[in-house]
């Protein structure tokens, strides 16, 4: 199963997709993680454009095609970038569960900006500015919508867990329905 998450800055995304790694012993992508890895090689420093999505997307394909869970972690802010994960899921016969974090609650969500310190050295801080003027596109396809205002961070998590089981068994039913029987 493929796991790829999106969302603003702030909204709790990463907290979560880390939780969901643990408990599915997941290969864990974050994009900022590829991004800051290509930034030190130095051939690329500052518009590295989309090839930290670009090695997520092959990584992901090989742990799928080897029967690994993997959770994808990033803004994933465009609809490419989403065409493109589903496009791996389609390739390496595996279901897809797309899951964007959102924080309704502005201040809330400020307030997490604000107080946050990069978890990555050579990350930039953000500010509120910032993901305010980010290019974030609507989603088009379906997908799982996780509020995260005014949730602890195990609330959030409990909520996700349970939507994620409940997606897993359906998915896995349809998987059983669509599977012939042998002659």
């Amino acid at each position: 199963m493929l796991i790829v998450f999106g969302g603003l800055p702030g909204t709790g995304k990463t907290t979560l997709a880390k939780a969901v790694a643990k408990r599915y012993a997941a290969a864990y992508l974050r994009i900022d993680t590829i991004e800051m890895a290509i930034r030190t090689t130095e051939v690329l420093r500052e518009d590295i454009g989309p090839a930290g999505y670009v090695v997520a997307y092959w990584v992901a394909e090989e742990n799928l095609r080897l029967g690994h869970v993997v959770v994808a972690d990033s803004v994933n802010p465009l609809q490419i970038t989403r065409e493109s994960w589903s496009l791996v899921a389609r390739n390496a016969g595996v279901p897809l569960i797309a899951v964007e974090v959102v924080c309704s609650d502005l201040v809330e969500h400020r307030r997490r900006i604000e107080s946050r310190t990069p978890d990555l050295d050579g990350l930039p801080p953000l500010t509120w500015e910032s993901v305010c003027h980010r290019t974030y596109e609507k989603w088009s396809s379906p997908h799982l919508v996780l509020d995260t205002a005014g949730k602890s961070i195990a609330e959030a998590e409990q909520e996700l867990i349970d939507h994620l089981s409940t997606a897993g068994r359906v998915l896995s039913t349809l998987s059983h329905k669509t599977r012939k029987s042998p002659p």
